[in-house]
């Protein structure tokens, strides 16, 4: 006599107890994402203009540096030390906790271990070669509530009555050939530094936002300067861009999400 699946007549479904299980296999594979290979981060201030702007939302690869307990949600202290260490390369944009009060931080790393690192006149100069750099043409950003003009912006209008932030822009080429752009404000204390050199297991960081970063240049102090960056608090290397907004939406206004979100910058390479 051929078998048959009474499960229709008595509606129950088979395997029920394999729903609980695939939830935590689902789980599991998400932290393990998370924690081995990519995450998203946020970008709160304005320190990497042009390259980063105020309300984007990066994803971020975990590996190029090694792992720790920062790799971890919620900072799971299960791994000691630092696993499979690397150092960056010079211009990567890299995500790190700050050694006094462990926030995270992104910015670009200019020096390694044994570089000496100096500003003259608001120009890098690496072992004592000045990094070349290009004016081009400015960049323009609309105010916005996630981006007000800064005091180093010439306000300009724009379509419909918009304000339109004008800021000086740079091209910088890092030996190897590594460029980026750059905002200069004018002369600031900070235009002038060095020479330091970089003590081996230590980085040393700048905002492309020259004029207004708390990088590397200045002391590490909770809420402000990072001072020099140790390797061991390296996290993870900017990607790209998954998302932005320039912080006008209101929760009530669904139309406000679409007319905040700054498409163009959606799936930009960093």
């Amino acid at each position: 006599m051929p078998a048959f699946n009474d499960t229709a007549e008595t509606g129950e479904v088979p395997h029920r107890g394999n729903f609980p299980r695939f939830l935590a296999l689902l789980l599991l594979a998400v932290l393990s994402v998370r924690s081995f290979a990519c995450a998203p981060f946020t970008i709160p201030s304005e320190s990497m203009l042009p390259t980063l702007q105020n309300g984007d939302y990066l994803v971020a690869a975990k590996w190029p540096y090694g792992y720790s307990r920062y790799s971890l949600p919620f900072n799971a202290p299960l791994i000691s030390g630092k696993l499979f260490p690397h150092l960056p390369q010079r211009g990567d944009v890299a995500i790190f906790r700050h050694a006094s009060d462990g926030a995270e931080y992104v910015k670009r790393v200019i020096g390694l271990p044994g570089d000496i690192v100096s500003m003259r006149n608001g120009a890098l100069v690496l072992n004592g070669q000045p990094v070349p750099r290009q004016r081009i043409a400015d960049f323009r950003i609309a105010q916005s509530p996630n981006t007000p003009c800064a005091w180093g912006a010439v306000r300009e209008t724009g379509p419909q009555g918009s304000v339109i932030c004008r800021y000086v822009r740079y091209r910088e080429t890092l030996p190897g050939g590594r460029s980026y752009d750059v905002l200069d404000f004018g002369a600031t204390p900070q235009d002038r530094y060095g020479p330091m050199t970089v003590p081996d297991g230590y980085v040393f960081v700048l905002g492309d936002n020259r004029d207004n970063s708390q990088d590397s240049r200045f002391p590490a102090r909770p809420g402000g300067g990072v001072g020099l960056v140790p390797a061991s608090l390296l996290v993870a290397r900017a990607g790209l861009v998954l998302f932005s907004s320039d912080g006008s939406a209101v929760w009530y206004d669904p139309l406000s999400w679409i007319a905040a979100t700054r498409w163009h910058r959606m799936g930009e390479r960093i």
